[in-house]
């Protein structure tokens, strides 16, 4: 190939995750609502007919579709279907860090306002409730880590011959930090609560 030919297709690329489109993808909204004791965080608890999750609290939010705008566009449908509210509830509306996940799986998070006015309508196949939690609680309470290891084994067909150090080859194990923050009889784990950690370290 000629060194011009090669140029012209890598001149100008928006550098991407590597893989992303095996990846999974979907956008979440962290949603804030501005009460009299101050701000609030609203969570939903989904519904214990679903067959991932069931009864988890989580963010709204969900796959992205190849209709959606963007990753906006979709936390902010997600949020209508889920909330049964509609999008002029929905101010100020910005982006987070997103994730990657070792899972083959790319979270886009935001971070918006809902109208302290607005009433909700939860769709009963996806939520089985809303709640909200004070923001203040998150920022004057770190969560509890816990650290999760992976192993790493390979296929009985590996073929060790080709890699340096064969059946000794030193692996590089994965490990990940999950987090939980407990508020009253509420749990609140997994990526929803790297994502809140996230956004308390974007707002200290």
């Amino acid at each position: 190939m000629e060194p011009e030919k090669i140029l012209k297709k890598v001149k100008g690329r928006v550098p991407e995750v590597l893989g992303n489109r095996d990846f999974s993808k979907y956008a979440i909204l962290l949603p804030l609502i501005e009460k009299e004791d101050g701000v609030h965080i609203l969570f939903e608890v989904r519904s214990f007919e679903m067959r991932r999750q069931p009864g988890e609290i989580c963010f709204p939010g969900g796959r992205i579709d190849r209709g959606d705008e963007d990753e906006k566009e979709t936390a902010l449908r997600e949020t209508m279907e889920e909330l049964g509210i509609e999008k002029t509830a929905i101010s100020n509306v910005f982006p987070l860090d997103y994730i990657v996940s070792p899972f083959g799986m790319i979270v886009y998070s935001f971070a918006g306002f809902i109208d302290p006015h607005t009433e909700f309508t939860p769709n009963p196949q996806e939520v089985d409730t809303v709640f909200t939690v004070p923001l203040q609680f998150f920022l004057d309470n770190e969560p509890r880590v816990y650290r999760i290891d992976f192993d790493i084994q390979p296929e009985e067909s590996f073929p060790y011959d080709l890699i340096a150090g064969g059946e000794n080859y030193s692996w590089r194990a994965r490990q990940v930090d999950e987090f939980f923050y407990i508020y009253e009889d509420r749990v609140i784990w997994g990526l929803t609560a790297k994502i809140l950690m996230h956004f308390m370290e974007v707002i200290r």
